[in-house]
């Protein structure tokens, strides 16, 4: 205790906190004050259809509803919906017979209020307000690509991607993760093919391609797709699965090691020539089965050689089995780098391919001048 400090003297300021958070204004709570000047335009449309019917009728009162469903809970949207249900009905009721209510205008006001109650219920299991959880889900998508970022690479070595959604959606469950060693000798790109399409594979794939991104380059190459085996299985997730290949590559030298996970085959080729495929003892896909092992396959990139990795969607064809699809995958790669790859190949090949867009479509070109 200071000295000269009593118990009195603590009573007495302590009564004095008090005092002053009595007299303190009080703020109106936030959605009250919502409610209030959403209230107050909803008397003002009711009036104005009293008034200029015609520039005011019975379905303007979808504006305020709107408004509500934007900025308020659904506590608060349900006292809006009486507010407006009062305020439409003073309207009718006082234009009279002259101007009849139209039975389709009241039919969209209840249309809109039963939309607007599953979206307001479905953004406040987000916990975000107005269009705040559209620009969470732009947030995700720039993470996510911002990820699949390839670090710059030497002379001589050239590597493009190309993404494609499912029906041109924002969100993929393909993305890519590549990193290079601290030396700059080492190049490691996986290209994952998460379970699914569009958002909810999306949201999956960030979370994997996070955990991937940490996990690349920080361990063994040839312990990286066990563990990432092992974080699959710990998540649990309804469709807890990816495939996915992992290639390294030694810069100098140009040799390579190529290992994958339930992951169609990587196809290489040199000018020229015919392309065809790594031939390398896959391991299952991620998240399956606890303890799997993943064999490599060992090459060299000669000057002037390419190497192509793909997801499924890339290969597959209606009705067809899955190695016809890559077949003909390989062969435009051998097509399109007839001459040697260069930039904008990666595009190209995706679109030669004219598969249909109802799947995720990833393609990663990698080649050695």
């Amino acid at each position: 205790m200071r000295p000269g400090t009593s118990a009195s003297s603590r009573w007495l300021r302590r009564r004095q906190r008090q005092l002053v958070m009595r007299l303190r204004p009080r703020t109106m709570p936030r959605q009250a004050l919502l409610l209030l000047w959403l209230t107050a335009l909803a008397v003002a449309v009711a009036l104005l259809g009293v008034v200029w019917p015609a520039w005011f009728p019975t379905s303007s009162m979808v504006m305020v509803l709107l408004l509500g469903g934007f900025f308020l809970r659904i506590r608060t949207m349900a006292l809006l919906y009486l507010v407006a249900a009062a305020g439409t009905a003073f309207s009718i009721a006082a234009r009279g017979s002259e101007h009849p209510v139209q039975p389709g205008a009241v039919l969209l006001l209840v249309g809109v209020a039963a939309l607007l109650t599953a979206f307001v219920r479905s953004r406040e299991r987000l916990g975000v307000q107005g269009t705040l959880g559209d620009a969470m889900l732009v947030d995700l998508r720039d993470r996510l690509r911002s990820q699949g970022r390839v670090p710059p690479l030497p002379d001589g070595w050239h590597l493009e991607t190309e993404l494609r959604p499912a029906f041109g959606d924002s969100f993929s469950g393909d993305f890519v993760v590549a990193t290079r060693s601290d030396d700059g000798t080492r190049l490691e790109v996986v290209l994952v093919d998460v379970s699914g399409k569009g958002q909810s594979a999306g949201t999956r794939a960030l979370a994997l391609s996070g955990a991937l991104g940490g996990l690349l380059g920080a361990m063994p190459e040839a312990e990286f797709l066990p563990a990432a085996n092992a974080y699959l299985l710990r998540q649990d997730w309804p469709e807890g699965f990816a495939t996915a290949v992992h290639v390294v590559v030694d810069l100098p030298t140009g040799a390579y090691r190529v290992r994958g996970a339930g992951h169609p085959p990587v196809a290489t080729g040199a000018p020229g020539l015919p392309w065809g495929l790594v031939e390398a003892d896959s391991g299952p896909a991620l998240g399956l089965l606890p303890g799997a092992g993943f064999p490599a396959a060992e090459g060299v990139l000669a000057a002037g050689e390419g190497m192509v990795f793909y997801t499924d969607g890339m290969v597959e064809v209606p009705g067809e089995d899955l190695s016809v699809g890559i077949g003909a995958l390989v062969d435009l790669a051998g097509q399109v780098c007839e001459h040697g790859c260069s930039p904008g190949d990666a595009e190209q090949l995706v679109e030669v391919a004219g598969v249909a867009e109802s799947d995720d479509r990833a393609l990663v070109l990698l080649w050695r001048a």
